[in-house]
């Protein structure tokens, strides 16, 4: 039964007016918020390096799984890290999204990205035919695919091994062949070494690995490029992880690498950020050669800060909406919730006076009938026995009407039983004084 028919109108009157005025604000709030405040793009930009790379491959997974929610990722090709880290720093540039090894950048030449965290690692390999690398120490005089302009690889083998005296470039001929051309051309002796930085399950990794007459160097005073370079790490390559009968690796392999990092600028829209983070979730938290299940993502920050939503999503997870609905129809949802639920707590102290508006505006109903006795009476007291005094009886007898038909809830019922009451005996009055 639908309670509001049963109540007078003259009782929802006093409720309607506050109530309304809420509810305009709250549908105000709403509409201008929904409208004011962008919703997350269809479609986003992101870096990818070239065939034959992990990194390749991931990128493709992520825009399998964001298409799953609705989200174009459209892939830019890039050179490597060093590139796309070139087209996220620059405005024009539509990329907002890349996978970024660490020690390529920091936070004062990149203030406008911020970190997801970190994804896996990134060895820095050196493959030659041979036993180059032990035979000489250093590699003078050959050729040497260091990976293309703009990539990861080329700047940190110039930047490590070049510290190192590894790599001559004076004597060496560097070449700008990506990790699959390298491993192609080394395996058929068109050159000499192959350096470049990749993960273990990449395609030119697990071609040369298990290629005849080509060796997978040690990196020796490992400790030292860890404590020089806060960004690496020191991992190893168990002897035997290949192939266990020959062996192959015939001794354990040290290696120095970097932690991928999944990079954005910090105007990307929150909620592709979630995206991206629970994308990373799925696709990085596998065992790996060199990582253990969940280990990845990782809340870690290298060279740019961690973003705060990427912090929110490692402590409790994707919001609440995300979690539960539909993407677009969770976004829809939260655009006013994220404005409305504060409004609301400003807004709760006046429910809070409500039940006392409400008790006010029923009493005013009936002082301003006693308003009108008061004066009544007062015209009474100063009338000559006259004409006039009718007249006021007749005033009386109009509010008393009134009053009768006053309709009032029953808390407030004794306060109209005593304005007629008082209106009596303002009658009684009056006629005693018109009496002969």
């Amino acid at each position: 039964m639908n309670i509001l028919k049963r109540l007078p109108q003259s009782r929802l009157r006093p409720l309607m007016a506050p109530f309304g005025v809420v509810a305009l604000i709250v549908l105000a709030a709403w509409v201008v918020l929904a409208f004011l405040r962008p919703m997350p793009q269809r479609s986003v930009v992101m870096a990818v390096y070239p065939e034959g790379t992990l990194n390749a491959d991931l990128v493709k997974r992520y825009r399998d799984v964001l298409a799953h929610d609705g989200i174009e990722l459209k892939l830019e090709p890039s050179a490597g890290a060093v590139e796309s880290l070139a087209r996220l720093r620059d405005p024009t540039s539509a990329t907002s999204i890349a996978l970024i090894p660490g020690g390529i950048t920091t936070e004062q030449e990149s203030p406008g990205l911020v970190s997801l965290g970190t994804l896996f690692y990134q060895p820095l390999w050196i493959f030659s035919r041979g036993h180059l690398l032990q035979r000489r120490g250093k590699l003078r005089g050959l050729r040497i695919s260091i990976g293309p302009e703009g990539s990861s690889s080329r700047a940190l083998s110039l930047k490590l091994l070049g510290r190192a005296e590894i790599i001559d470039p004076q004597s060496a001929t560097l070449l700008p062949f990506t990790p699959a051309e390298s491993a192609e051309k080394l395996i058929h002796g068109e050159i000499d070494v192959a350096v470049f930085l990749d993960a273990w399950e990449s395609s030119a990794v697990q071609q040369l690995v298990n290629a005849k007459d080509v060796n997978l160097a040690s990196i020796h005073r490992a400790d030292a490029f860890v404590a020089l370079y806060p960004f690496l790490n020191k991992l190893v390559l168990p002897a035997g992880v290949v192939d266990m009968a020959q062996p192959r690796p015939p001794e354990d392999v040290l290696l120095i690498a970097t932690k991928s990092s999944l990079l954005v600028r910090n105007d990307l829209h929150p909620a592709i950020q979630y995206l991206l983070l629970e994308a990373a979730a799925e696709i990085h938290s596998t065992p790996g050669m060199f990582q253990t299940t969940g280990q990845f993502p990782a809340p870690e920050s290298i060279d740019v800060p961690l973003s705060p939503y990427a912090r929110e999503f490692y402590k409790t997870g994707a919001p609440f909406l995300q979690r539960h609905l539909p993407f677009w129809l969770a976004m829809l949802l939260e655009q006013p919730l994220v404005w409305i639920i504060p409004l609301v707590a400003i807004l709760f102290p006046f429910f809070r006076l409500a039940p006392a508006i409400y008790d006010w505006a029923e009493r005013r109903r009936v002082y301003k009938l006693y308003s009108e006795l008061k004066r009544v009476e007062v015209d009474l007291s100063s009338a000559a026995p006259s004409r006039a005094q009718k007249d006021l009886i007749e005033r009386l007898d109009r509010l008393k009407d009134r009053a009768t038909r006053l309709s009032v809830p029953t808390p407030f019922k004794p306060l109209v039983y005593s304005l007629r009451l008082h209106i009596d005996m303002v009658r009684q009055e009056a006629q005693k004084s018109i009496a002969p």
